[in-house]
C-alpha cells in the first residue's frame, strides 16, 4: 500500500503541471506586453515549482526517513520561492508606478480610489 490514494496523486501531478502552466502563461504576458518584469515573476514561480517536485519525490517513495531531507528542502524552498514571489510582485508594482507616474496606490490618500 502506497503513502497517498490515486486521487491524491492526481491532485499532486495536475497541480505541478497547472503551475507550470501559470509559469507559461506569465512568460507569454510578459512577451506580448513587452514588459520585462513580468519575467521576474514566472522565475520567482520557479523555487515553488522545484518544491512541489521535491514532496512528489518524497511521496513517490512512499515517505522514507532516508529521504527526509527531501522536506526539509522543500520547506526551504517553499519559504524562498514566497519571498522571490512577493519581491517579484513589487518590482512589477514599481515598474508599473515608473511607467504611469503614480506615487501612491489606488484608493491610498492622494490615488485616484475606485
Amino acid at each position: 500500500m502506497h503513502a497517498l490514494s490515486l486521487p491524491t496523486w492526481w491532485i499532486h501531478i495536475t497541480s505541478v503541471l497547472e503551475w507550470v502552466a501559470a509559469m507559461a502563461a506569465v512568460q507569454r504576458l510578459a512577451r506580448v506586453r513587452g514588459e520585462g518584469a513580468w519575467r521576474w515573476l514566472a522565475l520567482a514561480m520557479l523555487p515553488a515549482l522545484v518544491s512541489a517536485m521535491c514532496a512528489c519525490t518524497w511521496h513517490l517513495f512512499d515517505n522514507p526517513a532516508q529521504l527526509r531531507g527531501l522536506v526539509v528542502l522543500q520547506a526551504a524552498l517553499t519559504t524562498a520561492g514566497n519571498g522571490a514571489l512577493a519581491l517579484a510582485a513589487w518590482h512589477i508594482l514599481r515598474r508599473q508606478r515608473a511607467a504611469t507616474g503614480t506615487a501612491s496606490a489606488p484608493g491610498a490618500a492622494g490615488g485616484t480610489g475606485g
